[in-house]
Parts: structure tokens; sequence; C-alpha cells
């Protein structure tokens, strides 16, 4: 391991510290003051507390918890603390829900709409998942910048397209033969193809576009995708099924 380094400024960030070690393999380092005098060394020991905060933010970031949470706190104080993102949760399922009423007739004629609408829904929000935690990670190892963002963001919409091809496929023969409907099957194909396709540009761009405001991807992005993937799955399939079905 690398031991000779050179020193690091002692108000750099603990993050971009536990980076440097990553990076150049050390397992110490001098600390200096901005006239150069030393202050103090940083061991390879202080780095791995540090990783294991950055950890312990972004998962429970990712469910809208404060990393300080005890879990044995007052069960008053703990429902307090989770209560604003569950109402942000209620509020996006409700549009979710509004954009299903857009098409109370189509679904009132073909009640296997119904039926199929959870698995373009859930396949969107699986693949969107997916690229959202990759890009997290990405940004937070400092592994995306913007030289490579755009060619990751493309690199994402065609694994997208390809996953879609491959699972619309499948689920238009399974839902042709469950229905005895191969129009119905296509057309769930295409509104998942059309949703994971989105996902996957959603689950990429969401994270860069939340950090240039300096909110915390792990902490809002979960929710933005579930929205996207919900509502673009409902409106592509639903949409399609009023225009070719009807």
């Amino acid at each position: 391991m690398n031991t000779d380094f050179e020193a690091i400024p002692y108000d750099l960030p603990a993050a971009e510290v536990a980076l440097l070690f990553e990076q150049r393999d050390l397992v110490s380092a001098p600390v200096v003051a901005e006239n150069g005098r030393l202050l103090g060394r940083i061991t390879i020991d202080d780095v791995v507390d540090v990783i294991r905060d950055e950890a312990d933010h972004s998962i429970m970031s990712m469910a809208g918890l404060d990393e300080e949470q005890d879990m044995f706190a007052p069960v008053v104080n703990s429902a307090k603390r989770r209560a604003l993102w569950l109402g942000v949760n209620l509020f996006t399922a409700f549009l979710a829900s509004w954009v299903i009423g857009w098409f109370e007739a189509t679904l009132e004629q073909i009640v296997a709409l119904a039926v199929l609408m959870p698995v373009v829904a859930s396949m969107g929000g699986i693949a969107g998942s997916q690229t959202l935690t990759l890009v997290i990670r990405g940004l937070a190892l400092r592994q995306i910048n913007n030289a490579n963002a755009l060619n990751l963001l493309h690199q994402e919409i065609a694994i997208g397209a390809l996953n879609g091809v491959t699972w619309a496929f499948v689920v238009a023969i399974v839902a042709g033969i469950w229905f005895k409907n191969a129009s119905l099957g296509m057309l769930l194909g295409c509104a998942m193809l059309i949703n994971l396709i989105c996902a996957a540009l959603a689950g990429a761009a969401i994270p860069m576009v939340l950090q240039r405001m300096r909110i915390d991807p792990a902490l809002a992005g979960g929710v933005l995708l579930t929205t996207i993937t919900d509502v673009v799955g409902f409106v592509a399939f639903l949409g399609l099924a009023t225009v070719f079905l009807l």
C-alpha cells in the first residue's frame, strides 16, 4: 500500500478524504494547515469510520429516515420523523390513482386491464431502481462527471430498451394466452417497453438533476422515480388500450 502522499488540507471534506484513500490505496496521510504547518495525520481507521457513516446515511436516506434515528426511540417521536415521507408517498399514490381515473371508461369495458396494470408499473419500478442505485453510487464515489454523464445516460437507455424488448415479448405471450387476446398481450408488451425505457432514463437523470439542485439523491430519488414509472406505465398501457381496443 502507498503511504507516501502529498499532505491533505485540514478543511477537505471527510467524504473527499475517504475518496482519496480509496483512489490512491493509502493507509495514512499527513494533514496540514493553510500555511503548510503539520497538524497531524489521518489513518485508514479514520477513513473506515467515514465510509461506514456515508453508507449508513445512504441506506437510511433511501427510506426517508435520519441516520441519527434511534430504533428504540419513543413511538411518537419515531412516527413524526417518518410521517413526512409517508405523506409525500401518499401524494404520489393519489397522483397515480388520478391518472388511472382518466381511463375509468376503458377499465369498465375491459376488466383484464386492471389485472395487468400492476405488471407494467412493477417492472418499470424495479428497472428504474436498478439504474437509480447504480447512479447514486457512482455520484457518491465521484465516478460520474460532466464528461461521462451523457454516455452513461445513453448506455442506461440502451439497457432499458434491450430488457424492454426481452420482457415485452415474454409478457405479451403470457397475457395473450392467459386472456385469450393477442391484441391485449401486444399492447401490454408495448407499454412495458415504453415504461422500461422511461424508467432507465428517469433512474439515470433524477440523481444527476437532484445533485445539481443540491438535494440528496438518496433521499428524494426513490419517491420521484416511483411516481414517474407508475404514471408512465399506467398512461402507456391504458392509453394504448383506449386507442386500439375500444
